[in-house]
């Protein structure tokens, strides 16, 4: 396509050059790019999931319990990777079982508010003990650093998600946002919802945001409550 634009550009532009037209009509070409390909996260099958949460509730025996309780809050709120490992307890809203993350932290630029279930409020119950003052999950090897991102992947992979044997997908830690939503959409949840959890939709002025807090609040806080349930009983 591009090739192509510059060849009909360059035949042009030698035809006004000599005379033999007057004008480029190929210049509006100029704005023409290839379409950017969408690269989907591996994610896990739908019936893969129950054996993954079986072997992740036993991974502490041969990893750490914070990189367990790491990739399950991953789970239970679908908040990106790269949100969850720079968290900060200063985030949380105990009394509202919110987690508020600031604009500056999201890929929309929009300030994000996530339900919290009350599975998840046990795990920061249990993260409260191991973790800092300061971060929720920082690596042993320094408490004033935000976890590396290969540590969540590697372990998904010791859990057999490496796409290399029969039933196992290949599957990284932002794929289990894309496991939640086929779920949850065959549950019957509303679609603007799940997109809202997932922050999937860009938003646009003073009455975008307002919307982003307003909407579906409610919605969301029962479909977060129901995922946690979800997971605990497959």
């Amino acid at each position: 396509c591009c090739k192509r634009s510059q060849a009909i550009k360059a035949t042009y532009r030698y035809a006004v050059q000599h005379g033999i037209v007057i004008s480029n009509p190929a210049g509006h070409l100029d704005g023409i790019v290839k379409a950017k390909k969408v690269e989907h996260r591996p994610s896990l099958l739908k019936n893969e999931l129950p054996q993954f949460l079986l072997d992740l509730a036993s991974y502490s025996s041969r990893g750490t319990l914070l990189t367990q309780l790491a990739i399950m809050f991953v789970i239970l709120t679908l908040v990106r990777s790269g949100q969850l490992r720079a968290s900060r307890w200063d985030q949380f809203e105990f009394a509202e079982a919110l987690w508020r993350i600031s604009a500056q932290r999201m890929k929309v630029k929009v300030e994000h508010l996530l339900p919290l279930s009350s599975k998840t409020k046990g795990l920061l119950s249990k993260l409260k003990q191991i973790g800092s003052d300061d971060l929720l999950f920082p690596p042993t090897t320094n408490r004033y650093q935000p976890m590396s991102d290969n540590t969540m992947r590697k372990a998904i992979f010791t859990l057999g998600c490496g796409g290399n044997t029969a039933g196992n997908s290949k599957a990284g830690a932002n794929g289990f946002r894309a496991t939640a939503s086929l779920i949850l959409n065959e549950h019957g949840f509303k679609s603007d919802a799940i997109e809202r959890q997932l922050t999937c939709q860009k938003r646009n002025g003073v009455m975008a945001v307002y919307t982003h807090h307003a909407r579906y609040t409610e919605e969301r806080t029962k479909m977060m409550q129901w995922w946690a349930h979800y997971c605990e009983d497959v």
